[in-house]
């Protein structure tokens, strides 16, 4: 008994808190609630708590769990746990709720339909849909997008990422890390991207030239842009060999010029030995046309006549007539492919010296990629604000609503990490007057309906 009392018995919080989950509630409007203590006391019986309504008879709950020794210091400790796990929980299911409500996915649809790559597109819905954005990081996007904005205002064509694939330009560094020859369209790729990035690099520069303020209404993306990775040299290698269909030109290499000659020289010679022969046995009876298998020029003949002609039998079945290699082009025809494996061979080495002089600035190109990717994804927000009018919100701490925060006054140079005492602290997005903007597009689209309806019933 002097153990009993001296060591405090209760019941485990888990098992407690699983034995109320599993009451079900009563399916009325009120009702009694009657509430049972466990001591480690003399036992008491629970007498049920009268009520006033005839319709219910009261309940008694029965409970068995196992007690253990637990001291005050743990108990408290596992309390708290549980009590922010389902503070935890509430706060994920108000939160889903909540983004069901607003229609967030077609929110993050509608913004990175703006994106002008692919993987901007990607990488903007991934951005939108993440939520545990600090103080800090929400003062850095905004300031970000309100950089862009002013981008647009200068020029809004030097913001078209719709000529970068991002794709191609991911598959070409790949290939070149594993010592893989890259194609010409990804060779292509390649050089639009770098080309873009010069050409916004130079717009920038000039725009800050023109008017020195312009430098600060850029920031962060100024100094991000003006950053990038260039290469002219591997523009113009890169141009002098392949065309604008990724195709490699014929000036490319000598000997990639004289093999494609050789391969014209011996098709036109079998083309016209071909037709040459089919000319020959075309009698009237004899249906013959020129066919090529596999790279080798031959005859297809009809199914019942038997050609006069000296050949190989490359195939035949009923239905489908004979494939017929004449004995005069098989010469020509092993020819004709030794001199298409010199124009593949020809244009492998081509593309391997592209892909060798990538290797050299690889990382600096993948750099680039990644930062045109981010701002792609920048100016899909701005370009959305835009679309709908929109105006910059008020990021205000919780201790301090009566100020205001703006992005302008944090320089892109400054790290974040200063301010990192309020980042664990509570903030606010304050929007005033804000309307939705599925609901604000909708209406526009209503609107321009109804004044299309209207002009056409004035021109009727």
């Amino acid at each position: 008994p002097q153990l009993r009392r001296k060591n405090q018995r209760m019941l485990s919080a888990v098992v407690f808190r699983n034995v109320l989950a599993a009451v079900p509630c009563a399916p009325t409007k009120t009702a009694t609630t009657t509430t049972t203590t466990t001591t480690t006391g003399p036992s008491r019986k629970s007498r049920p708590a009268k009520s006033n309504s005839a319709k219910f008879s009261s309940i008694r709950l029965g409970f068995r769990a196992t007690l253990k020794p637990v001291s005050h210091c743990q108990s408290s400790t596992s309390l708290d746990a549980i009590d922010e796990d389902e503070k935890s929980r509430v706060r994920v299911r108000v939160l889903e709720s909540s983004l069901r409500a607003l229609e967030w996915d077609k929110v993050c649809d509608a913004v990175s339909s703006f994106a002008g790559t692919s993987l901007g597109r990607e990488a903007s819905k991934k951005q939108l849909r993440s939520l545990d954005q600090t103080y800090e990081e929400s003062l850095k996007l905004l300031s970000e997008t309100n950089a862009a904005v002013e981008i647009h205002k200068y020029n809004n064509a030097i913001m078209d990422f719709t000529r970068v694939d991002t794709l191609l330009v991911r598959s070409a560094i790949d290939n070149a890390r594993r010592d893989s020859t890259v194609d010409g369209r990804e060779a292509l790729a390649v050089a639009a991207l770098l080309q873009f990035s010069e050409a916004l690099q130079i717009n920038i520069r000039t725009a800050i030239k023109e008017n020195a303020d312009m430098h600060k209404r850029f920031m962060p993306l100024a100094e991000l842009i003006l950053d990038w990775f260039t290469s002219k040299s591997l523009v113009r290698s890169i141009l002098q060999v392949i065309g604008g269909d990724g195709s490699i030109k014929d000036s490319a290499s000598p000997r990639l010029k004289q093999a494609r000659w050789r391969v014209l020289d011996l098709e036109s010679k079998l083309s016209q030995l071909i037709n040459a022969i089919i000319a020959n046995e075309n009698n009237g009876t004899m249906s013959l046309e020129a066919s090529n298998i596999n790279g080798r020029w031959c005859i297809k003949s009809g199914i019942d006549p038997v050609a006069n002609f000296n050949g190989l039998l490359l195939s035949s079945g009923s239905g489908t007539g004979n494939i017929i290699e004449p004995i005069s082009a098989v010469p020509l025809n092993d020819q004709l492919l030794e001199a298409k494996s010199s124009v593949a061979d020809a244009e492998v080495e081509v593309l391997s010296e592209i892909t060798e002089k990538m290797k050299t600035d690889l990382d600096g190109m993948e750099n680039l990629l990644r930062s045109v990717i981010e701002l792609d994804v920048v100016n899909a927000r701005a370009s959305y604000g835009l679309t709908l009018g929109g105006t910059p919100p008020d990021l205000l701490l919780v201790d301090d609503e009566n100020a205001s925060f703006s992005p302008e006054i944090i320089s892109p140079k400054e790290n974040f990490s200063e301010l990192s005492y309020s980042s664990r602290r509570q903030w606010k997005l304050c929007l005033p007057k804000v309307h939705h903007p599925l609901l604000l597009q909708q209406h526009r689209h209503y609107l321009q309906e109804a004044r299309k309806d209207v002009a056409d019933a004035t021109a009727v």
